[in-house]
């Protein structure tokens, strides 16, 4: 195996490890859905690069796919309309 691969894989394995931390620390729901949703990406990443493109495939459309989109679908719903008017009066808009 080379130098280069040796390297990406700890890379990838280093930002899964991140990517898990951020998402249960940040305090933001919506930065939570979308670290979440890149999570499942690079982790269909990872299975690519364990030589297993049916679990990668699975994880990309449920992991990432499907459950990102009722995750924001959620968020959305618990948020509701009255909360985006005052996010943008306190972000000034």
């Amino acid at each position: 195996m080379s130098l280069l691969l040796v390297v990406f894989d700890v890379a990838l394995a280093a930002s899964l490890v991140a990517l898990a931390w951020f998402s249960l620390r940040t305090a933001d729901l919506f930065r939570c859905c979308v670290l979440f949703i890149v999570f499942g990406v690079i982790m269909a990443i990872a299975w690519l690069r364990l030589r297993a493109p049916d679990v990668a495939l699975a994880e990309a459309a449920i992991g990432s796919g499907l459950t990102g989109a009722l995750l924001l679908g959620a968020l959305r719903r618990l948020t509701g309309p009255a909360s985006n008017g005052a996010r943008q009066a306190e972000l000034g808009e």
